[in-house]
Formats: C-alpha cells, structure tokens, sequence
C-alpha cells in the first residue's frame, strides 16, 4: 500500500479506502461483527489507514463498530464519516445539510465513533435548500472546536461544490478537499463536469461503485444472481458489453476482472482513491489485489472506447470542427507567445 495527499490538504491516506457500509446486519448486504473485523484487519493489515462510513450506514452499527475497531489506535486510522441523511423518519430536524442536523449528526457520530474528532466530514448529498455559505460557516466552526479536520462532498452537482470552494476562498473558510461520486466504466458521466472540477479545484476523487454494484467482475455474465436489478443500467446492453471487454482484458492479463476495473479508474490523470468494500474478508483480498495491476496502454485504450459517453453540450461543440476553427488563430498565437 502507497499514500498520497488528501486534495489539496496534507492529510496522508492510503491509495485505497475501505467502504464500512456492510458493517452491520441491519441491512441485507451486511456482515456481522466478526467477519466485519477480520474485513477491517486485512485492510489494515494491509496498509490500509483511509476508512469510509456514515452516520445512516446499518442504522448507526458502522461508526460503533469501527469506533471499536480503531479504539487501540486510534490516530494512526484516517476515519471518514457523513451528514446529511436522516437519522429519524419523518422528522425534517434530523435530516439535511443545514447548520441544526450537521451539528446534531456530527455529536451523535462522535459519540458512536468513540472518538473525540473526525479526520473528514463529508456533506453526504446536496439537498438544494440549505444556502451554500450557512452550510460552509457550520463545516469551518467545527473545525475550528477541532472536532472535524478537513471536509469533502459528496453526491452534488459541480456548480454548488464549485460556488462553494470560490466563496470559502474568498471569505478565508475552509475549503472542501474532497470528492465523493459514483464512477466507474459503467458510469462516466461524471467526465463531463464533476471530474473536470474536482480537477481545477485540486480535489481528491473517492469514487463509489467503481465495480458497478458486481456487474464489472463478470458475475451477471456468468448467470449468478445479485442486487442489480435486470433492467438497471447496471446490467443493460451497454454494460454487458463493458463487462465482456474488461473480463477479456482480465484474462489476457491473468488478473481477475475486479482488478482491471478498479486499475481502470485510477489511471484518470487525477487523484482517485476507490472505495472498496466487502462483505467477506476473501472479497476484501481479492479488491486489495489491484495494488499489483498495471493496465498496459492498449488495454485502456480498449476499455475507453467501449465505455465511452457523448459529453454533450457545450464540451461537444467546443471540439467541433467549426469551433475549433472559429478559435483556432487566437489559440494557436497565444500558444506561440507561451512558446
């Protein structure tokens, strides 16, 4: 296991972040407590320091057992958690991103945590009410009692994240140093603006799902059930083509197919550090042995073109011909003066 930078923070992770949403058994995709430590031992065991968890994952059993887990030390571990989603049905108090349920939530995770801060807070998901700076003010005060480190966003559109980080430049706040979003081979919409941002605004990228919900290690192909259902986009044509071609790749490689899609999101000329998550510790393995592929360039090459997306407006029409064309003198003599 490598480490890197946190964004633009000099907060050390591992390449590699565990995703604790299967600790716990309160929902089907869960483990129970003994295989959820030996899940969290091999990655530590591992190398592994970066952990992902939120205050909704298993109704609250997550941030207990990982408070347990990382309770002999505690400082060495890099703990994630989240806000925003409910902790109480029914009840607008106990959801949001406003200052009354980032407080609240943020207590209650200290407290199932055990701990007496969080390394980073992430803004789980935008919910297009609360105002961006009340939302930034509430996130700098609680670095400022030290009871978050840093803070990154999750499952936003990138012109929030991006008015966000202007305005805490400018009013001296801190700033998000973080990105959480879906990305995979099957999911590269985020290529059109979220990764471009994140990029500008030198944020880390931890995507979720960059095995496709299990569709990118070729188990549908192979006729074995799961969670997706059939007529997600998870298992449509489209992915099944994708599937096919990164099994392919897999097996001229002689690695397994999980690995060529998550060394598949890493090699996105950014920072990308992919959740993995398990619920059984040989799945854990399997995930960690991506640390040993390197994608030759034609096989990424190969990957690209039959996972790739229409950016659409306007990032198609400025590589247009006629924009291109439109541009071209200006931008080629402002190249030349760089020269």
């Amino acid at each position: 296991m490598k480490y890197t930078l946190l964004g633009s923070s000099g907060l050390r992770v591992s390449e590699l972040c565990l995703g604790t949403m299967t600790f716990g058994t309160e929902w089907t995709i869960g483990a129970d407590y003994e295989t959820s430590k030996t899940v969290f031992d091999v990655f530590a065991n591992a190398g592994g320091t970066f952990v992902d968890t939120a205050n909704r994952y298993t109704k609250g059993t997550s941030e207990r057992w990982l408070g347990e887990f990382i309770a002999e030390d505690r400082d060495h571990f890099v703990v994630a958690t989240k806000y925003t989603l409910a902790d109480r049905e029914n009840d607008v108090s106990f959801a949001g991103n406003h200052r009354k349920n980032m407080m609240r939530s943020v207590k209650e995770s200290l407290q199932r945590l055990n701990t007496e801060y969080i390394d980073v807070l992430w803004l789980h998901a935008w919910d297009f009410t609360t105002p961006v700076d009340e939302v930034l003010r509430g996130l700098d005060d609680l670095i400022s009692r030290g009871l978050v480190h840093y803070i990154g966003i999750s499952d936003t559109p990138a012109w929030v994240v991006s008015q966000a980080n202007t305005m805490a430049e400018l009013r001296g706040w801190n700033k998000f140093v973080g990105l959480q979003i879906e990305y995979s081979l099957i999911q590269r919409t985020p290529e059109r603006d979220l990764l471009p941002m994140a990029k500008a605004f030198n944020m880390a990228v931890t995507p979720w799902g960059a095995l496709g919900g299990g569709a990118l290690t070729g188990k549908y192909l192979r006729g074995e059930n799961g969670r997706v259902p059939e007529h997600s986009a998870r298992r449509d044509q489209r992915a099944e083509n994708i599937a096919r071609e990164v099994v392919a790749v897999a097996e001229e490689l002689g690695c397994s197919a999980s690995h060529v899609a998550l060394a598949w999101t890493r090699l996105r000329g950014q920072q990308v550090i992919p959740i993995i998550g398990a619920r059984r510790a040989e799945q854990l393995t399997e995930s960690l042995g991506v640390l040993n592929v390197e994608l030759p360039a034609e096989a990424v090459k190969r990957l690209d073109a039959v996972s790739t997306i229409e950016l659409g407006f306007p990032h198609d029409f400025l590589q247009s011909e006629g924009a291109l064309g439109a541009m071209g003198n200006s931008i080629q003599m402002i190249n030349k003066t760089r020269r």
